[in-house]
Order: C-alpha cells, then structure tokens, then sequence
C-alpha cells in the first residue's frame, strides 16, 4: 500500500496493492497498522455509501464543531474528487487538491478534519464509500459553493446536477471564521 503526499498538509492518495489473477482481483482497502504507518492515525466510526448519476456534483461539504477526517473510494464507476484546505492559519488555505477516484484504479484519498470535500460523477453512476473519523452531526453541516470563484476549482463539467442545499451554499469569504477549524499542523 502506498500513501502518496498531495501539496495540502495530511491530505494522501491512496494506492492499495491489487492482486488480479483468473478468478478476479483481491486488495485491503483498510488497513489500521500499515495506515497509521502511512501518516493516518484517526480512528473511524461510521461508513458512507451513496450511488450518483454522471454531472451529479456532491459538496464541497464539512462539519464544523466535530470536524470529519474522511476516507473516500469508488468501487464502481469514476469521479473528479476535490478536498480544500479550510483549516484556519494553515499555510495551503483556500487550496484544493483533485484526483480521479475509480473502480477501476481502486486508489483512495484521505482527507483530514478540517477540510472540505466534494466530488463530481464522470461516469454514468458512480458508488462512492466514505469512512468518516466522527459521527455526522446535522448541526454542525456546512459547505461552500462548488464554483467559487475565489477556490478556482478546475471542475470537468460547466452545469452540475445539484442539490438544492448545495445550489444554496455560501461562498468561502462569507462562512464566519469561527466555523472554520484550527490548523494544528506543524
């Protein structure tokens, strides 16, 4: 397994050892000892699945009060996944970082508490799965908008397919500082 640095503080990519042969393929998707060895030493607590149609665009999401660390895949079908740096005093605010995710690949991105997240279906569906680092607290559900020009995300699709609560999220200069987290980075 091998955890890949992205330019953003504690975000990895993720490329598990796949072993194929004439019946399929086999590959550890999680591992605790050989994560924490790789730089991801957060416990988790509650896996996500959801099942997306292609333009479907999810996020950029995040938790304020118990910020959630995340372990995201595709196990079928690709997407453009995004994490931003929102994480107060860090040096890569603001930032972002994208990866294709895919069944195919079967690579995976860690993205710490603290950070945004949101992805965008290439594919005709996509099933994506996320081990989150806390439990989702409905109170503390934020976001930021998909196409803030101040983020500058250079996303593969110009209409996205949108929920009405991510359609309505506020851009990054307009969420109070307060609902940002620290960085506690080195």
């Amino acid at each position: 397994m091998r955890f890949l640095p992205t330019q953003l503080p504690g975000v990895l990519v993720i490329e598990p050892d796949r072993f194929d042969d004439g019946r399929g393929f086999f590959l550890e998707t999680y591992h605790r000892r050989k994560f924490e060895e790789g730089g991801v030493r957060e416990v988790f607590v509650q896996d996500n699945h959801s099942r997306s149609l292609r333009g479907v665009l999810r996020g950029l999401h995040f938790q304020t009060g118990r910020p959630q660390g995340k372990l995201v895949r595709v196990v079928r079908g690709e997407v453009f996944d995004v994490a931003v740096d929102l994480r107060r005093g860090s040096p890569t605010f603001g930032r972002w970082h994208a990866v294709v995710l895919g069944g195919e690949s079967q690579r995976m991105l860690y993205v710490p508490p603290g950070l945004a997240h949101g992805f965008c279906v290439l594919s005709e569906e996509a099933d994506f799965l996320y081990k989150c680092t806390d439990f989702y607290a409905p109170e503390g559900d934020r976001g930021v908008r998909w196409n803030d020009p101040d983020l500058g995300i250079d996303w593969p699709l110009e209409s996205p397919i949108l929920s009405e609560k991510d359609a309505r999220l506020p851009l990054l200069r307009d969420v109070p500082r307060e609902e940002l987290a620290a960085w506690e980075g080195g």
